[in-house]
């Protein structure tokens, strides 16, 4: 007679970057393994690889492709999943500032966590001669890659991985259209005043963020605190 098998609920989240619903369930302990592992382990691009095979298997809508995901898409389902499963609260220890010392332990609601986009940023920049350039975020794989390979050279070419269209008022080229080598010989062209707009791009990207205040026991003093980014929820 066969073990009986275990049924997990499934919830719900809208993804940031297409606005589309997806379901996912909470991780298992084999899959919690796999995270401990590669905590265990202290390599950065190996927990990066942790958590794309947790959200692949963990996410149960089809035909979603973990690799397609931008990266902020990655760290609010990752934590949402966290969150559902084991708990929903997570206890941080955070740095005041005013003293740059001093710990605090706090208790932050995964629920409260939200993806936030700069006033500022848009994916279509004005690169001059009335030509624009259309961006697209960075793939998980793209992200790990630039920031887990290393150099400049990396990153260079991960934003011209991230241009999707040039056009102007009578033509467009299609980034697909072109080799990898073809758009960094087309962005080492601009003037760096004109580069750095699409930088911004990157600068200004939606990214995962949460605000809390602390007050310093030792200096009684009021601290803002901001998280940003996967890693700080587990510190």
């Amino acid at each position: 007679m066969p073990l009986p098998v275990i049924s997990t609920p499934t919830y719900e989240l809208k993804i940031p970057s297409t606005g589309k619903t997806i379901e996912f369930r909470p991780f298992l302990v084999k899959e919690e393994k796999i995270l401990i592992l590669a905590m265990e382990s202290e390599d950065s691009k190996q927990i990066a690889k942790a958590v794309k095979q947790v959200l692949s298997n963990c996410i149960t809508t089809k035909d979603v492709d973990v690799s397609e995901l931008a990266t902020f898409d990655i760290e609010l389902l990752f934590l949402n999943i966290r969150g559902k499963s084991v708990g929903e609260k997570i206890p941080i220890v955070v740095t005041c500032d005013d003293d740059g010392v001093t710990e605090v332990e706090v208790e932050v609601d995964v629920d409260d966590v939200k993806v936030t986009t700069d006033k500022n940023h848009t994916d279509t920049i004005e690169i001059g001669n009335g030509y624009f350039v259309k961006m697209k975020y960075p793939r998980f794989d793209q992200f790990i890659e630039s920031n887990f390979t290393g150099g400049s050279e990396e990153s260079f070419r991960l934003i011209a991985r991230c241009v999707e269209t040039i056009y102007n008022d009578e033509e467009s080229w299609d980034s697909v259209d072109f080799t990898e080598k073809e758009m960094i010989d087309f962005l080492e062209q601009f003037p760096t005043s004109q580069f750095k707009r699409i930088e911004q791009f990157f600068e200004t990207m939606p990214r995962l963020e949460h605000v809390i205040n602390v007050t310093n026991p030792k200096t009684k003093k009021k601290n803002k605190v901001v998280l940003e980014g996967l890693a700080s929820f587990f510190s």
